[in-house]
C-alpha cells in the first residue's frame, strides 16, 4: 500500500498528513474542491477533459457550490489520489505514470486506467496491475 503522505501530496493537501488514519479523517471531515483539481490537474493537460472528469466524480453543480466536499464524495478523490501516488511510486517517473494512468489499456477493455479508477473496484484493479507491473509480473 502507497503512503498516506503521498496520496495527500498528490491532492495537494496543506495540512500535514502522516498516517492512514490523519487520512481517514481529513476525508471524513470532507475534502477541500481543490483536492480534485489537483488530482485531475495531476495526469489531464487538456481543460475540458479535466473538467469531463472532475464532474464525474463530483457533480458540477455541486463542485461550483461548495468549498467543502462531503466524506462520500472526498472518498472518490482519495481513491483517485491514491492511485495516481500509486502510478508514480510504481514508475518512479510522473511522466510514465500520466502515460500509464491516460493510455487505454487492455485489462480494462480499452479503457484508461484513469477512467477505471472511478469505481471502487476498477480502482483497486489498477493498483493490482500497478503492483504487478512493480514485481515485475506479466501484466
Amino acid at each position: 500500500m502507497i503512503a498516506a503522505e503521498n496520496v495527500a501530496e498528490v491532492m495537494g493537501l496543506r495540512e500535514p498528513i502522516h498516517s492512514l488514519a490523519e487520512l481517514a479523517a481529513a476525508v471524513a471531515r470532507g475534502l477541500p474542491k481543490s483536492a480534485l483539481r489537483a488530482c485531475v490537474r495531476r495526469v489531464i493537460d487538456d481543460r475540458a477533459e479535466q473538467r469531463r472528469l472532475m464532474y464525474a466524480l463530483v457533480p458540477e453543480a455541486t463542485f461550483k457550490r461548495r468549498q467543502q466536499l462531503k466524506p462520500e464524495e472526498s472518498e472518490r478523490i482519495e481513491r483517485l489520489g491514491r492511485v495516481i501516488a500509486t502510478a508514480e511510486y510504481v514508475w518512479d517517473d510522473r511522466r510514465e505514470a500520466k502515460r500509464f494512468l491516460t493510455t487505454p489499456h487492455p485489462g480494462f477493455a480499452g479503457a484508461r486506467p484513469i477512467d477505471a479508477a472511478r469505481s471502487e473496484l476498477g480502482a483497486r484493479q489498477v493498483e493490482e496491475l500497478l503492483w504487478q507491473i512493480y514485481h515485475g509480473l506479466a501484466a
